[in-house]
C-alpha cells in the first residue's frame, strides 16, 4: 500500500489542511496520506476538509498536543 507521511508540526491553520490538499493532489487514487500536526484546530480543519472534498479520514489519534490524520485519496476514476 502506497502511503507519504507529511509533518506539518508548528504549521497553524490553514496551513496544515493547505499542504495535505497539495500532497493528496500529487497522488493516486486511494493512497493514503499520514499527516503529523500540532495546531489544534487541525481536528475540525481536517473534519471538514474530508467530508468536503471526498477523501476518508481513516484514523485520528492525539498524544501530548501532537495529531496524527490518515487520509485516504478518493478515487477519482470516472464511473
Amino acid at each position: 500500500m502506497n502511503e507519504t507521511i507529511l509533518d506539518v508540526k508548528g504549521l497553524t491553520c490553514p496551513l496544515p489542511v493547505l499542504k495535505a490538499n497539495k500532497a493528496l493532489r500529487g497522488m493516486a487514487g486511494g493512497a493514503r496520506l499520514t499527516v503529523l500536526a500540532t495546531d489544534p484546530a487541525s481536528v475540525a480543519d481536517f473534519n471538514a476538509f474530508c467530508r468536503e472534498t471526498g477523501h476518508a479520514l481513516l484514523a485520528f489519534s492525539e498524544d501530548q498536543g501532537s495529531y496524527r490524520f490518515v487520509i485516504r485519496k478518493r478515487d477519482d476514476t470516472p464511473a
